[in-house]
């Protein structure tokens, strides 16, 4: 059986991006981005809202080509990883990917049934549609020593959840990994 992951970088103060719309947070630096490859490599399928997809979108650029070592490797990990995209605007949507037909709930229960290993779920807003549906398995939030005082945040705003919490990690960047379940 699948298990849903929702993970993403974080401010301290709990937010994804800034006030303005930008990300806000430090770009990850070469061991820092290794990491975040491995966790790619690892992941069955991608779930994507349609505004995480278009800026992950830059990953299927033939210019990775030309990026450094660890940026190629990310890329060939992204490239390599299905994607599904949950749009109403979208028409079409890049290699390995498909858009998603039918309700997210529904989606996320057939992959969850259909497979082994992790799928990742980026955004915001798709993660607290299947985080009301209890499908999120577990929570990982990659904390960064970096307070953007409003944004975006990685909970959204009335999503009341008890967790549990199932480990931590200190990276470098002092980034610290919080991974959390849900309680009961």
């Amino acid at each position: 059986m699948g298990k849903i992951v929702y993970s993403m970088l974080t401010s301290l103060d709990g937010y994804i991006e800034g006030p303005s719309g930008d990300i806000g947070l430090p770009v990850p630096e070469e061991e820092l981005h290794r990491y975040f490859n491995g966790e790619m490599r690892r992941t069955v399928t991608a779930l994507c809202g349609r505004r995480m997809y278009e800026a992950m979108r830059f990953w299927d650029s033939p210019e990775r080509e030309t990026g450094s070592e660890v940026e190629r490797d990310f890329a060939q990990a992204w490239q390599k990883t299905p994607k599904i995209v949950f749009s109403t605007t979208l028409r079409e949507v890049g290699p390995n990917a498909r858009l998603a037909g039918g309700d997210v709930e529904t989606v996320a229960n057939q992959l969850k049934s259909q497979m082994d290993g992790e799928i990742s779920v980026s955004g915001a807003n798709l993660a607290a549609q299947l985080a009301r549906a209890g499908l999120i398995d577990e929570y990982r939030l990659y904390v960064q020593p970096v307070v953007l005082g409003g944004g975006k945040p990685y909970f959204q705003p009335g999503l009341s959840r008890a967790l549990q919490l199932i480990g931590t990690q200190n990276l470098t960047q002092g980034v610290t990994l919080l991974r959390y379940a849900p309680a009961g």
